[in-house]
């Protein structure tokens, strides 16, 4: 006997990466779907700012928000190929003013994911500069009451630009506003009295304002190896403070004969000092934090779900919150992974949830699995703030996921790509963008698009 399917009225919060496949997936299962964008067009991250904020170390509430965390060179660090939807392959356009590169620059990403909305129709389910202030459940019922507000032009010039507040009822509610926007920082000690300038990567666009400055730089991700490296070009001195190194300077065969690595910031003095563990001392202009990001949910009010130390939690497979199971979810939430195919099982798996035609554990059963994931992470002495840290897990992440939907899991050319290039990355850290030995896997990648742009075609015909 046919399962019957239940349509939901959900609401999407950004049209990102992650929302922009979570709204076509959730459309795809029978639902009824609102996006809400606080900006003015799709692409979330991908959206370049060249404006920085004044001070987004500040904890000032009413500070402006940039979303965007791009810097102008900014190039991907996985091929295309790896990159793509599974269904909507991220291939080089034959457009003069397209990107062809495999590893092209952000404005290619961008204008991949506007073709991706337009040729799944999903800009008609945005509503744009609409930003949601607050999400809570209805009394006495799992519905959500969401809390918007939407730009509006007061015909007053006194008042300029205002905003308009509404509230409207949902049966679900997919978080999908990213977490590359709300800085960490590290914590040094003395940094009140330091007389220098502290930034961190967020705010970072261009080399410039770094000509003939003694930097030092705090991190070891792909951020800050791109920009320790661009402002190298610029600086007097770069001084690179990383939790892995003892006491190095980078080689001068590299070309980059004023980097040097160091261990972490022990102290900063008064005198524009800084003192790192190592027992060096440099006198410093700018501090730049590549230190990461926050998970923020201002929206968030209810208490159940939490942000401890950069663990989002309690929470099912990185998705959903037990007790407001399945109404509650997020999307995109794991790091150091391919993210856009990632986006697109946990949406599949979210909406077919929602749809009834997956059910979900009991709720005891999820919190038994997230407390024996918590105490496996203990075990391996594995931070708090690394919980949504998955690496080379992803690959079994995103099968049990399709397992969970009935789907296809994951190519095995895309992980045998993902793990070519983090080895060419590291043989050849400054030109495996554009060095690489892995054309029997493009191959290999092109031959899998052709088959099922094929089985698409076959597939709107039938439905025709």
């Amino acid at each position: 006997m046919p399962i019957s399917l239940t349509s939901r009225h959900v609401a999407v919060i950004g049209a990102g990466a992650a929302g922009l496949v979570a709204a076509r997936e959730l459309r795809r299962e029978g639902h009824k779907v609102v996006v809400f964008e606080r900006e003015a067009q799709i692409g979330g991250t991908w959206v370049y700012d060249p404006h920085a904020e004044p001070d987004p170390l500040s904890l000032d509430q009413n500070r402006s928000i940039i979303h965007s965390s791009l810097y102008s060179s900014l190039r991907t660090n996985l091929p295309r190929e790896v990159m793509g939807f599974r269904d909507y392959p991220f291939i080089s356009k034959a457009d003069k003013t397209r990107d062809p590169r495999r590893f092209p620059g952000h404005r290619e990403v961008l204008l991949y994911l506007q073709d991706f909305a337009r040729e799944f129709k999903i800009e008609e389910m945005v509503r744009f500069e609409t930003e949601v202030v607050h999400v809570g459940l209805v009394e006495d019922s799992k519905k959500w009451k969401v809390r918007y507000k939407k730009k509006r032009v007061d015909n007053d010039a006194e008042f300029g630009i205002g905003f308009n507040f509404d509230d409207e009822i949902y049966d679900a509610v997919l978080v999908c506003n990213g977490h590359y926007t709300e800085p960490r920082v590290a914590e040094i000690p003395g940094i009140s009295s330091w007389p220098g300038k502290q930034m961190h990567s967020h705010n970072y666009r261009v080399p410039e304002p770094f000509q003939d400055q003694v930097v030092i730089l705090i991190g070891s991700s792909s951020s800050a190896v791109d920009i320790s490296r661009e402002i190298s070009g610029v600086a007097k001195e770069v001084h690179v403070a990383s939790r892995s190194v003892a006491n190095e300077k980078y080689e001068e065969q590299h070309g980059y004969d004023n980097i040097w690595l160091h261990s972490m910031i022990e102290s900063v003095h008064e005198d524009g000092s800084v003192v790192f563990q190592n027992g060096r001392i440099v006198q410093a202009d700018i501090i730049l934090h590549c230190t990461g990001y926050k998970y923020h949910f201002p929206f968030l009010t209810n208490g159940i779900v939490t942000v401890d130390d950069n663990r989002v939690g309690p929470l099912y497979k990185h998705v959903f919150p037990p007790i407001l199971a399945p109404w509650l979810s997020f999307v995109g939430l794991p790091w150091k992974v391919v993210p856009f195919p990632m986006f697109e099982f946990q949406s599949k798996w979210i909406a077919s949830v929602l749809s009834g035609r997956v059910a979900l554990p009991l709720q005891e059963e999820m919190m038994k699995d997230i407390e024996a994931f918590y105490l496996s992470l203990e075990a391996s002495n594995i931070p708090k703030r690394y919980t949504h840290n998955m690496g080379d897990h992803q690959f079994d992440y995103n099968n049990w996921l399709a397992a969970q939907c009935g789907c296809e899991g994951i190519e095995e050319w895309r992980k045998q790509m993902y793990c070519a290039t983090s080895n060419n990355r590291r043989l050849r850290p400054d030109t495996y963008r554009d060095e690489w030995e892995d054309d029997h896997l493009i191959l290999e990648a092109n031959e899998d698009f052709i088959q099922k742009d094929l089985q698409r075609v076959s597939s709107l015909n039938k439905a025709i």
